[in-house]
């Protein structure tokens, strides 16, 4: 009987932010996964390890939960001032296939050390030891992300001793700025800020009732509500909602009821078609928590709670598209978020999730009653944890 041998394409697994992912340079892809397609989706799928009935991933390179089941493809950039041209493909644990609608925020702060290593960014721009500007041009969502990546002799410093909540080790600090993040949608908004016109809107959610909800398109998608319209206090942690068949039905219904309030989708059956996006988060005022790690959180170390749900999980921590979407929904007052916070204007807000805390600072504007932001800013951390080449069956993809 013949078998197909594995082949071996060029990859770098790494860390960015909460998340990790797998890194391909585009030119060093097999031919027909240079190209969108079906070849591409079933190479990754491959790669991660999906669709896994069982849920773990164990036959690929995935960590069986949305922050750990990710590709980034990254080529240079065939746009004027920019560097790289970026594209994230969220891969399904159970099901086949690949969600390229959205960006990943908490990915985006290894892009610039990936383009930097694997000689993306020309070398003129890049110094040898202080900071490299990389300009990104993020593919799934037609944005503009600058990363500033710490240079030391030559090489990307990943060590230093920047602490985030959710990661265990400290590392370099990333500063991430997300250019004009508003997203442009693609549904009745016409690519404002607030698809529905409102900064709070009355959503009707069958079998769960009439919610609250600011839906606003900056980062990514995201359909906020408040945690005691549906039973929760903003402190919980991923066993309380995770292992709770019920509840994750819940925030499903109000996802896909958000989406097409939104104008993501036509219907609501296409939601389990687009798994990425919107996100579904809830928010409360400050209140007093212990976080996953053993951490306290005061009422006076945040501004408000956030707890997000991504792939129909509650994050563990927070998704780093999302912490745009909740820096900017702070800078506006009348938001079921800015409410949360205390009301009133901010240029930034520090909000506690289920590992810790996180600070996002957005700068918003409103001009003839219309809200725009013009740039988002956190700061996140990046780390090489392996490279060299994955391998997949030849006859995979």
């Amino acid at each position: 009987m013949a078998h197909v041998p594995q082949i071996k394409v060029p990859a770098t697994y790494m860390r960015g932010g909460t998340s990790k992912g797998v890194f391909f340079r585009l030119d060093e892809l097999p031919e027909r996964c240079q190209q969108p397609g079906a070849a591409r989706d079933n190479f990754l799928l491959r790669v991660i390890g999906s669709p896994d009935p069982y849920g773990k991933q164990i036959d690929g390179m995935g960590g069986a939960t949305s922050s750990t089941s990710k590709s980034v493809i990254l080529s240079r950039s065939t746009r004027a001032d920019h560097d790289v041209d970026y594209l994230f493909g969220q891969v399904s644990i159970d099901k086949a296939f690949v969600d390229w609608s959205g960006n990943c925020g908490n990915l985006t702060a290894g892009v610039g050390a990936f383009a930097i290593s694997k000689g993306l960014i020309d070398p003129a721009r890049v110094p040898a030891n202080g900071v490299c500007t990389v300009r990104i041009w993020q593919v799934n969502i037609s944005k503009t992300i600058i990363a500033h990546v710490p240079m030391t002799n030559g090489e990307v410093q990943e060590t230093g001793e920047f602490e985030l909540d959710g990661v265990t080790f400290p590392a370099a600090e990333v500063q991430i700025e997300f250019i004009d993040p508003a997203d442009e949608g693609d549904g009745d908004g016409g690519g404002a800020m607030f698809p529905t016109g409102q900064l709070v809107d009355d959503l009707e959610v069958p079998g769960v009732g009439t919610l609250k909800a600011t839906m606003i398109n900056a980062g990514i998608p995201t359909v906020f509500v408040n945690a005691d319209a549906i039973g929760y206090t903003g402190t919980e942690l991923q066993d309380a909602i995770n292992g709770d068949a019920k509840a994750l039905a819940m925030f499903e219904t109000i996802r896909a009821y958000g989406a097409l309030r939104m104008g993501l989708i036509k219907d609501v059956s296409e939601a389990a078609k687009r798994q990425h996006t919107p996100k579904v988060a809830f928010v409360a005022p400050p209140t007093a928590y212990t976080s996953s790690s053993g951490k306290a959180v005061g009422t006076d170390d945040v501004d408000l709670l956030v707890r997000a749900l991504s792939m129909g999980k509650l994050h563990h921590a927070m998704m780093g598209t999302a912490a745009v979407a909740i820096g900017t929904a702070a800078a506006i007052p009348g938001t079921l978020v800015n409410t949360a916070a205390g009301g009133g204007a901010r240029s930034q807000v520090r909000f506690g999730h289920p590992s810790g805390t996180l600070r996002v600072g957005a700068e918003a504007s409103e001009q003839a009653g219309e809200w725009t932001v013009t740039k988002a800013i956190m700061s996140r951390s990046a780390r090489v944890l392996m490279e060299g080449w994955v391998r997949v069956p030849g006859d995979a993809f």
